[in-house]
């Protein structure tokens, strides 16, 4: 159903019609994440899981090989120090209007513990990289969204994607 919905999401509009809403469930991106991203992610992240809280609140968990990340820093960097596979936790409130977005970080974890935000910047870098942006995306921010998607709202179980 989630990989049915981005499809129209997706699918070229035409200018002057009225605003698409699409919705979609925390239980449909869930399982979408469960069966339908292998593949997409890096094996280096797994179970990876969202949570929509009311207010445009998000929280997303993985488990996260942070050694990958260290193996690009060098023997003495503290990725390599926590090394390994760990669960990683991020909340934040994400904002959208007018066909761009930003993600205001509230809290990460790394086990449960509290990490600072220079520490899940690295990691974000490390696997938003591309040839287009070799720095990758920045938690600092704004971002544009892709397919004309002018608006999120993010509610208790389920956000709405605004065309």
């Amino acid at each position: 159903l989630f990989s049915r919905k981005v499809g129209q999401i997706t699918t070229t509009r035409q200018s002057g019609v009225q605003p698409r809403r699409t919705p979609i469930t925390e239980d449909e991106l869930n399982s979408w994440f469960a069966f339908g991203a292998r593949g997409t992610l890096p094996s280096s992240i797994a179970d990876p899981q969202v949570t929509l809280l009311p207010n445009g609140k998000v929280s997303g968990q993985a488990v996260v090989d942070l050694a990958a990340v260290g193996r690009n820093r060098g023997a003495l960097d503290l990725f390599s120090l926590l090394g390994g596979r760990v669960p990683f936790t991020v909340t934040g409130v994400l904002r959208t209007s007018g066909g761009t977005g930003r993600f205001e970080l509230e809290s990460a974890e790394v086990s449960g513990i509290p990490v600072p935000e220079s520490l899940l910047q690295d990691v974000l870098s490390y696997y938003s990289r591309t040839a287009q942006h070799p720095e990758g995306v920045r938690l600092d921010q704004s971002f544009a969204l892709p397919a004309a998607i002018k608006q999120i709202d993010v509610g208790l179980g389920q956000a709405v994607v605004i065309q």
